[in-house]
């Protein structure tokens, strides 16, 4: 038996895929909808920025070489 390779997609992919679709075909609903979970996408992603730069302040601070 074989098994399926599954098909790795880059970084983003499924986001480009999303930017493409035709919005002619959504409801108004939908697009309101579509539009809050797009609001909570950009959120996670400030909120994954705020802890990547306290984090590399924290390695900044300890790795900081002390004036002399």
């Amino acid at each position: 038996m074989e098994e399926a390779e599954e098909v790795r997609r880059g970084r983003g992919a499924a986001l480009e895929l999303a930017l493409r679709e035709d919005l002619d075909l959504f409801s108004v609903g939908d697009l309101e909808e579509r539009i809050g979970l797009l609001e909570g996408e950009v959120e996670r992603c400030r909120a994954q920025i705020l802890r990547k730069a306290a984090g590399r302040e924290a390695a900044d601070a300890l790795f900081r070489r002390p004036p002399d």
